[in-house]
């Protein structure tokens, strides 16, 4: 069992030709209300990757919070451990340009008031975080998950500052160049060259770090290997929900036990696969999508 514990809200997307700068205010036409939140996104990504999937998390009492429970429920995701709170339903503005690079704010709403004490799982399950959720609660969800013998990944986005005893409780750690960096700074690692810095990661706290690099692929960090994983061919519509797509890929394919390189593999397939569609949820591709095109995902070892 695979269970996701982090944020869900609603996006409200619009299409612009340019992201505005500090100050400008820019004009569209139109925009959707899509399903979000990196917790329910990549929730959602597992389950369409063939996982069996449970979500813990907090919405308001209103249309906003049916709305982002949509997806996740045809897709089979198990919901019992959501909760309904006295706030609103968390809500994301995205801002996406005709190269299809975006912007993002958030308001976070019932997503401050998700506990670990909502968080249940057995020996053997598969914890996944993000950061969109309470520092505290985060800590205390990967103390839960070893406690009761399940698994610890952690997506470190939106970066918030990780303490150490938390970093060594996990298995898997993974971040993109942006987070990568501030964890580096965090840890007092300063400018140095990204890869290095996550090698030393992984050597400090004896886990596997996963850093993904857009457009360049991704690198991974175990123990006893260092991969490079390419990237589909293809052009991108829209990278909102490539990252959450990567991750929940990645963690489906890690709860079937397979190795770290078919890992790899899944989530670099996923996160292509999302570029081709708009919104943080409707590209999320299905296991076929996935097994049809893997084959097209170059693993080297370095």
């Amino acid at each position: 069992m695979i269970i996701v514990f982090g944020s869900i809200g609603l996006d409200i997307v619009q299409m612009v030709r340019q992201l505005p700068r500090p100050g400008e205010t820019v004009l569209t036409g139109d925009y959707v209300m899509l399903p979000g939140g990196k917790g329910a996104n990549q929730a959602l990504a597992a389950a369409r990757a063939g996982g069996d999937v449970s979500f813990a998390a907090s919405i308001g009492d209103d249309d906003f919070g049916q709305r982002a429970l949509s997806n996740l429920a045809q897709a089979g995701v198990d919901l019992s451990a959501v909760a309904r709170r006295s706030w609103p339903t968390a809500c994301a503005t995205i801002s996406v340009d005709s190269a299809g690079e975006n912007q993002i704010v958030v308001s976070s709403g019932a997503n401050l008031v998700t506990t670990a004490a909502q968080l249940q799982a057995d020996p053997g399950d598969l914890v996944l975080q993000q950061m969109e959720i309470p520092l505290s609660e985060i800590c205390a969800g990967v103390e839960l998950a070893q406690q009761q013998g399940a698994r610890s990944v952690l997506n470190a986005a939106p970066f918030q500052a990780i303490p150490a005893a938390t970093l060594a409780k996990l298995n898997v750690l993974i971040v993109n160049e942006i987070e990568a960096q501030m964890l580096a700074d965090d840890l007092g690692l300063g400018k140095a060259d990204l890869a290095k810095v996550c090698a030393t990661v992984q050597a400090r706290f004896a886990i596997t770090v996963i850093l993904t690099l857009g457009a360049d692929g991704a690198i991974a960090f175990a123990p006893n290997q260092s991969l490079r994983a390419g990237v589909l061919p293809l052009q991108a519509l829209d990278t909102v929900g490539a990252g959450d797509a990567f991750v929940g890929a990645f963690v489906a394919a890690m709860a079937n036990n397979t190795s770290l390189a078919d890992c790899l593999r899944w989530g670099s397939v996923a996160g292509g696969l999302a570029c081709l569609k708009s919104g943080a949820q409707d590209g999320a591709p299905d296991r076929a999508a996935i097994e049809a095109r893997q084959d097209e995902i170059n693993i080297t070892a370095f």
